[in-house]
C-alpha cells in the first residue's frame, strides 16, 4: 500500500471536481463573447429611446439577466451616455476608439460573480442526474435528460436565488455593503428566511421548462448528428450546433415566461429605486392577462429575434466549451492511466 492518498472517483472518465472546471471555463469563455453585444445593443437601444431617470432596463448576455436602474449624468453606472451610432458596427468601432477596448466589456465582473457558481452548480448536477437516472430508467433512457436538466435548474436556480436577490439589490439602490447587510438583516427579521427567495416562482416558471426541452433537445440533436456523420464521439462543431439549435428551440416555447420575468424584473427595479419596494407587481399569470389585454396574444413573443439572436450562440458557446473542457479532462486521464504501468514496469527492470 502506497502512502498516496486515493482520487476521487471518475465519473464518465473525468473527476467532479474537472467536470467544474470545464464549466467554470464555459461561463468565463459565454461571457467574454457574448457580453460585447449585448452592451452595443443597449448602447444602440439608448440612443433610439433614452432612458429617463429613475427607469430601468434588463441588460443580459445569454448567461445571466442584470436590471439597471437610469439615474442623472454624475452617477458612475456602467452603462455611458447614448453616442451617435449609424450601426452594430459603427457602435463597436466608435466605442473601441473612444472608450478603449475594456469598454466593451462593462459590466461583464457582476456577470461572473453570478454566471461561474450557478453554472458549476447547474452543469455538473445535470451530468451525475442525467448519467444516474439512465441507469434506472432502463427503457426510457432517453427521457433522462429531460428529467436531469428540470431538476439541475431547480437546484442551481434555490441555491443563487439570495445572491440573486442582493446583486438586484446592489443594481437598483446606491448603498455600501454595510447598508445591504443591514437592509437584509431587517428583512429577514421581519418576513423570514422566505423574503431570501423572493421572485424563486417566476425565474423557475421560465428556466426548468427551458433546461428540461434544452438538454432533451440537445442530446437527441448531439445523437442524431453524430450518426449521420459516422462520429464516434461528438466533435466540436456537433456539439455547437447542437447547442444552438436546442437553445432556439427551448427559447421560443418559454418566451412568454421571459417576457414576464422581465416586465416583473423592471417594475420591482424600478419601485425599489422610488422605495417602493413593498407594493410589488402581481402575479406571473396576471402579468400574462394584462400583457393579453393590452398587447394581444402577440404580445407574449415580443422581442423573440433579439432572444434568438442572442440565446443560440450563447448555449453554442457555453455548451460546446464545457464538452471541449471535458474531452480534454477524459484524454489527459486516459494518458495519465496508460502512463502508470509504463512507470512501475521501468522501475521494476531497472530494479533487476
Amino acid at each position: 500500500m502506497s502512502g498516496q492518498s486515493a482520487a476521487p472517483p471518475a465519473f464518465n472518465g473525468i473527476t467532479p471536481v474537472q467536470q467544474m472546471v470545464a464549466s467554470c471555463s464555459g461561463a468565463i469563455v459565454t461571457s467574454l463573447f457574448v457580453t460585447p453585444l449585448d452592451v452595443v445593443k443597449i448602447r444602440l437601444q439608448a440612443q433610439k429611446n433614452p432612458f429617463p431617470k429613475g427607469k430601468c432596463f434588463v441588460y443580459c448576455n445569454g448567461l445571466m439577466d442584470h436590471i439597471c436602474v437610469c439615474e442623472n449624468g454624475n452617477s458612475k453606472a456602467w452603462y455611458k451616455a447614448p453616442g451617435h451610432f449609424s450601426g452594430t458596427l459603427d457602435a463597436f468601432v466608435k466605442i473601441i476608439r473612444h472608450e478603449g477596448m475594456a469598454a466593451l466589456w462593462s459590466g461583464l465582473p457582476p456577470t461572473l460573480v453570478m454566471a461561474v457558481p450557478a453554472t458549476v452548480i447547474y452543469f455538473t448536477c445535470y451530468d451525475q442526474l442525467c448519467a444516474a437516472l439512465r441507469v434506472r430508467m432502463g427503457d426510457r433512457a432517453q427521457e433522462a435528460p429531460l428529467l436531469a436538466g428540470a431538476i439541475a435548474r431547480v437546484g442551481s436556480a434555490t441555491v443563487i436565488s439570495p445572491l440573486e436577490l442582493i446583486r438586484t439589490k446592489l443594481q437598483s439602490q446606491k448603498q455600501s455593503y454595510g447598508e445591504l447587510t443591514q437592509l437584509i438583516r431587517s428583512a429577514v427579521e421581519a418576513e423570514g428566511w422566505r423574503s431570501l427567495w423572493r421572485g424563486l416562482g417566476p425565474t423557475l416558471l421560465r428556466d426548468v421548462p427551458f433546461s428540461a426541452m434544452y438538454w432533451y433537445n440537445y442530446e437527441r440533436t448531439k445523437s442524431f448528428l453524430c450518426e449521420r456523420y459516422d462520429s464516434r464521439e461528438p466533435t466540436f462543431t456537433i456539439t455547437f450546433i447542437s447547442g444552438a439549435v436546442s437553445g432556439s428551440i427551448a427559447s421560443i416555447v418559454t418566451l412568454p415566461f421571459d417576457v414576464v420575468k422581465t416586465r416583473r424584473q423592471v417594475e420591482l427595479g424600478e419601485l425599489q429605486a422610488k422605495n417602493l419596494s413593498g407594493q410589488a407587481s402581481s402575479s406571473t399569470f396576471s402579468v400574462m392577462r394584462r400583457i393579453v389585454a393590452q398587447d394581444g396574444f402577440p404580445g407574449l413573443f415580443a422581442g423573440i429575434f433579439p432572444r434568438l439572436i442572442k440565446v443560440a450562440p450563447a448555449c453554442a458557446i457555453m455548451i460546446s466549451s464545457y464538452e471541449f473542457g471535458k474531452a480534454f479532462f477524459r484524454k489527459h486521464n486516459q494518458e495519465k492511466i496508460l502512463g502508470q504501468p509504463q512507470t512501475s514496469n521501468t522501475r521494476q527492470t531497472e530494479q533487476h
